[in-house]
């Protein structure tokens, strides 16, 4: 090997690289989060061609709020008593079936508006399904003192999905409409799956699982809840996740609106938009990676989700596209500053044995973003989409304020 490549191999930023399970579980995670990304595009275009609905637009997207509420805190349990790579590889194997059905269904011209809706209510199943077992699986694979890098890793293979994903699917659908798009997403969560099933079994003595198995699901699921809220750090991260999910990124629901009416850019363009966003989020995910530890994690993630509520102001009236692109950029930056951090400090304060739990949770409060897509199309046909975004990032911004101010010490988390 180089010394070139040594160094590299060496640098702080890549050393959870070194663990084989780390690094099998981020193969999967290109592959199944490039599908899920192209899944932001195709499934908003898809429903959009089909019944040019504003309402319907968000309507698809917070359809997965339901599955979400009702099954995450079932799984982030499951993930604290059964086996992980279970949990990962059933949820990916049906989430690209499902995404295969849907690609049949547009190439036979038989897809209509309800078969949409369906699919996204297993998507959205299947990832309540998938995430607490594979935020939790992250620290089962790196000692803790390489879990701010790792995260960070995971992060930036998360946001360099949301650079690729939305590019791939809006030429896609440019060449070969919907159904290639939903294709190649299918086929992303299958290979997805390869890598998943490489993993080493957790073994079947794990003291985790044992004792949570004692304990009955609703027990399980109140201690859960219990000591997110009792142990501020965790509860802080939580609500700062919530605000900015439930308020502040279901702003992209409306991007079709902007791509195709408001900017005249079409799903090229709509692509391009999600791919600025996808950079943006790219290099805050990478300096994480290199210096993630050495940030004051509290202030960065409250700072971040402030000015992200601001700049959602900028796109709202921009009218110019290059403008737009460049809100994109700080938006996707401070979207990951905000969240991957709280990632970090809730996986960092929980003990093991509740880490599925407070992961569910924390996946939960991201997963609200589907309900603010419901409100936001509903926003939309109200306020029109301009005003719909800036009321969302207003009211989102003032929300983290607020929660400054009634808890001050969630800026000086570490």
């Amino acid at each position: 090997m180089s010394p070139f490549f040594s160094t590299i191999r060496g640098h702080r930023a890549f050393q959870a690289l070194h663990y084989r399970e780390f690094r099998l579980v981020c193969g999967g995670q290109v592959f199944g989060n490039i599908g899920m990304w192209m899944d932001e595009l195709s499934r908003g275009w898809l429903i959009y061609q089909l019944t040019d609905s504003v309402v319907q637009l968000g309507l698809v997207r917070g359809i997965q709020f339901i599955p979400t509420l009702l099954i995450s805190p079932l799984a982030g349990t499951a993930a604290d008593r059964y086996s992980r790579k279970t949990l990962m590889l059933v949820s990916q194997a049906m989430q690209g079936l499902s995404f295969a059905v849907l690609a049949l269904l547009i190439f036979s011209k038989l897809v209509e508006p309800w078969h949409v809706y369906v699919i996204a209510v297993v998507a959205g199943t299947m990832q309540a399904i998938q995430q607490p077992a594979r935020s939790a699986i992250v620290t089962d694979t790196v000692p803790l003192e390489l879990l701010t890098n790792a995260i960070g890793l995971t992060a930036l293979i998360f946001n360099g999905s949301r650079l690729l994903g939305p590019a791939l699917a809006g030429a896609l659908i440019a060449l070969v409409d919907t159904g290639g798009a939903f294709a190649v997403q299918a086929a992303c969560m299958f290979i997805a799956v390869v890598w998943t099933a490489q993993l080493a079994p957790l073994p079947p003595s794990d003291g985790r699982a044992m004792m949570a198995r004692r304990e009955s699901y609703a027990y399980s699921i109140v201690e859960g809840w219990k000591f997110s809220w009792h142990n501020q750090t965790v509860r802080a991260g939580i609500l700062t996740t919530t605000i900015v999910c439930a308020l502040m990124f279901p702003f992209t629901t409306l991007l079709p609106v902007f791509a195709r009416d408001l900017l005249g850019v079409g799903a090229e363009g709509q692509g391009l938009l999600l791919a600025a966003m996808g950079f943006g989020a790219l290099i805050s995910a990478a300096t994480i990676a290199l210096a993630g530890h050495r940030l004051t994690r509290g202030r960065v993630m409250i700072d971040s989700s402030i000015v992200y509520g601001l700049t959602l102001v900028v796109f709202a009236v921009s009218p110019w596209y290059s403008l737009s692109i460049a809100a994109m950029v700080v938006a996707g930056l401070c979207h990951v500053h905000a969240n991957a951090l709280v990632h970090t400090v809730v996986q960092s304060h929980s003990p093991p044995e509740y880490r599925g739990r407070t992961m569910a949770l924390f996946n939960m409060s991201q997963m609200l973003s589907t309900a603010g897509s419901m409100l936001i199309g509903l926003l939309a046909f109200v306020l029109g989409s301009r005003g719909a975004v800036a009321a969302m990032g207003i009211v989102g911004a003032l929300g983290i304020v607020i929660l400054v101010w009634l808890m001050p010490r969630a800026r000086q988390i570490k």
